[in-house]
C-alpha cells in the first residue's frame, strides 16, 4: 500500500524526492501520511480536494482486495 500512495505521489509533483510515506499499522486500521514539499501540496490536493479524493479511492478499493482498512492523511 505504501509503495502505491509513493508511486502515485511521485508522479504528480514536481519535487519526486521530497516525497515521504509513513506507515503505521495499528490492530484494526493501516495509517498512510503523505508529506510532499510546500510548493507541491496543490498539486496532491487538487481543486477542491478532487485529486486527494481519488488518491483515497484508489488506495480504499487496492486494501479491501486485501481485506484491510486503509487510511491516508497528506500533510
Amino acid at each position: 500500500m505504501k509503495e502505491l500512495v509513493e508511486y502515485i505521489a511521485k508522479s504528480l509533483v514536481s519535487n519526486p524526492d521530497e516525497v515521504v510515506v509513513t506507515e503505521t499499522v495499528g490492530e484494526e486500521e493501516t495509517v498512510l501520511e503523505l508529506k510532499v514539499a510546500p510548493d507541491d501540496m496543490g498539486k496532491v490536493i487538487g481543486k477542491q480536494g478532487r485529486i486527494a479524493k481519488a488518491i483515497r479511492s484508489v488506495v480504499k478499493a487496492a486494501a479491501s482486495r486485501e481485506e484491510k482498512k486503509v487510511t491516508l492523511d497528506i500533510q
